[in-house]
């Protein structure tokens, strides 16, 4: 089924030095973009994996027997800063899609293009993760799901080309095979979420509970943020800050990712602007009864 759009997708994946979205790096990259009137491009990077100031990092050797990915291989490849306005630019106003990709492929690329100084906004972009099609309706692999959609073997499996156009082909079949079936989610609501549009297929696929990207903050019923992890999961941000001042300093010196921190700075601003506005208030009020 060829998809329907009103604008282009990126299809893409990563192969990594990890999988801690804070501090592993990018060592290929792969981008499909298809544009609404069907046609198809692609690019796909090797990435010398470096710090802050340039320095190149080793690939540990438990990525490279995933990926086969050596540093010999990215030793004269450019930096993902270095590669950052080209693919942010390839990228354009497109919407997103790939495999897992909403828990670890947008948040790390995203945590590059931050290193990179490079603004790259997800705001009024889509996120497709087939994934989460794949996980909710028949939870499985990649490698299962191709050969389960598409009835054929994924030949060089984890490498970022192969699994991106796996994944573009694999959304394609979950489109056909999925028209009109009825889901039922945990609260015992049913609907056909499975249709050929894209913002549709984000909202299937896509955490609403989640306030940063890697789901270490989350929402409760009122719609505050609330940690989802360590000694005060489930407690409010605000909450917290206010008992423990402490925790914010940890939080913001501690390896969590940038895009996590981008929340945690919004809710410490919102805790100082609400003090500021309190105090004019009381100042206001004190002005008004001296003068009368």
């Amino acid at each position: 089924m060829k998809l329907n759009l009103t604008r282009p997708i990126v299809f893409f994946d990563l192969e990594t030095t990890g999988v801690q979205v804070g501090s592993d790096h990018i060592v290929q990259i792969c981008l499909l973009k298809v544009m609404p009137d069907g046609s198809e491009s692609d690019v796909t990077y090797l990435v010398r994996p470096a710090d802050d100031k340039g320095n190149t990092l080793k690939i540990p050797a438990e990525s490279t027997a995933i990926h086969h990915i050596t540093d010999a291989m990215v030793a004269d490849k450019p930096t993902f800063k270095e590669l950052a306005f080209s693919v942010a630019e390839y990228i354009g106003d497109a919407d997103l899609a790939g495999y897992n990709s909403n828990k670890f492929d947008v948040p790390l690329l995203v945590e590059e293009f931050l290193r990179a100084g490079v603004e790259f906004s997800l705001e009024n972009r889509h996120l497709v993760d087939v994934q989460n099609i794949f996980h909710r309706m028949e939870p499985r692999t990649l490698v299962a799901a191709y050969r389960f959609y598409c009835s054929k073997e994924l030949d060089g499996a984890h490498s970022a080309d192969a699994d991106t156009k796996a994944t573009y082909e694999v959304l394609k079949a979950q489109l056909d095979r999925y028209d009109g079936v009825a889901y039922t989610d945990r609260d015992g609501k049913t609907t056909t979420p499975i249709v050929n549009n894209i913002e549709a297929l984000s909202v299937f696929t896509s955490n609403p509970q989640w306030a940063d990207l890697v789901g270490h903050i989350g929402y409760d019923k009122n719609h505050r943020e609330v940690f989802n992890f360590g000694k005060h999961k489930g407690k409010t941000l605000e909450q917290v800050f206010h008992q423990e001042p402490a925790y914010y300093d940890w939080m913001m010196k501690a390896d969590f990712p940038l895009s996590t921190k981008q929340v945690v700075m919004q809710v410490q601003r919102r805790i100082v602007e609400e003090k500021r506005r309190k105090d004019q208030e009381k100042l206001q009020a004190l002005k008004l009864k001296f003068e009368g």
